[in-house]
């Protein structure tokens, strides 16, 4: 975002997501354009009259797009929604959190695409009102160049060479541990969504148990009932039923053991799935720790950066001013030594005479 556009556009919306962009060259696969979730924004330019989407990672504007009546946001997953960007010719995506983000984020562009077409339903009707009127095409923004004064430093060869080894040295350890950040991140948000759908699961289950255990006790009533019912029978002998219904009942009674077997097995399954769910908690608990000790190390790393690019400016100050004062003395040891030959001029042609 340019500087002048920043004094007239205010932002009305702002979401996390991991953005990604659809790969030029086939098409299909998603490229990360950002390492961890960014804050994505809609801003409002009311003297253009214009929307756009904006996401900034460092220094580098990630999105930059300008909402018209033509786009559209389509939900391919649960937590994941893309539109097309006809002008950047690409697609982007973004990947959030929760389902609600995802959905407040769709609502917002809804919104914001039926504002933009709006504002441009009045710009044509003015156009046609008022046809004396032209409207100037924007211009490009500026493109703003800074530099910076060049010092010419003159340094010592060892002390360069160590001090650069040890920024370079911490540099590395910084990267690597933005890497370890990066891959505990994506491992935090998958363990994040294997919970949701375990948390799910495990609430559908635990809807059903009831209702199981309700069915397994009418079960085990129906089973007692036909097997007093059956006791009697054989009790007394000739008064009962024939061999046919007897053996009916019979299988009736197996079938409803069987029956009786299956349900237990399914509760048995949902026990062990609590058990994996708590199991995941607990993998979820050890991520979001080396996560944050990542982000400590990482911290310290860059602290120790700082002083040493501020050891590494002190230094060069003070050969600076070392090599002035030499520069100094110097000079005044030429002001001695020409002093001196003249003096022994002066001897030399005082013994000629």
């Amino acid at each position: 975002m340019f500087p002048h556009h920043r004094e007239r556009e205010q932002p009305i919306f702002s979401s996390r997501a991991h953005v990604f962009q659809i790969d030029p060259a086939t098409k299909r696969n998603w490229i990360p354009a950002s390492k961890h979730a960014v804050t994505v924004s809609f801003f409002y330019d009311a003297h253009r009259n214009v929307y756009r989407i904006i996401s900034v990672g460092g220094t580098k504007a990630i999105i930059n797009c300008s909402v018209t009546p033509s786009m559209s946001f389509t939900k391919t997953s649960q937590k994941f929604g893309q539109w097309a960007d006809s002008r950047a010719n690409t697609v982007y995506g973004l990947g959030f959190a929760t389902e609600q983000q995802l959905h407040q984020f769709s609502e917002k562009f809804k919104e914001v695409k039926d504002a933009a077409r709006l504002a441009r339903e009045k710009s044509q009707d003015k156009e046609l009102a008022n046809t004396a009127l032209s409207i100037a095409a924007p211009q490009s923004p500026p493109v703003m160049c800074v530099n910076g004064p060049e010092d010419k430093l003159f340094r010592s060869q060892s002390a360069d060479i160590t001090l650069s080894s040890e920024k370079e040295r911490i540099k590395k350890m910084l990267s690597e541990g933005s890497i370890c950040e990066m891959n505990l991140e994506a491992e935090l948000f998958t363990l994040q969504d294997s919970n949701t759908k375990l948390v799910a699961a495990l609430h559908e289950a635990n809807a059903n148990v009831e209702q199981w255990k309700k069915q397994l006790a009418a079960y085990q009533e129906e089973t007692d009932r036909l097997r007093e019912q059956l006791a009697e029978m054989e009790a007394h002998g000739g008064h009962g039923p024939s061999d046919l219904l007897k053996d009916e009942l019979t299988q009736s009674l197996e079938e409803l053991e069987a029956l009786l077997k299956a349900k237990d097995q399914e509760i048995h399954i949902l026990q062990n799935k609590k058990v994996e769910y708590h199991d995941l908690e607990h993998d979820r608990d050890e991520a979001i720790h080396r996560l944050r000790e990542t982000e400590m190390r990482n911290a310290e790393m860059e602290r120790r950066i700082q002083n040493t690019e501020q050891t590494l400016s002190n230094s060069l100050e003070e050969r600076d001013r070392m090599e002035s004062e030499i520069q100094r003395a110097i000079e005044i040891l030429d002001i001695k030594i020409f002093d001196l030959n003249d003096l022994r001029q002066s001897l030399v042609k005082l013994i000629d005479k």
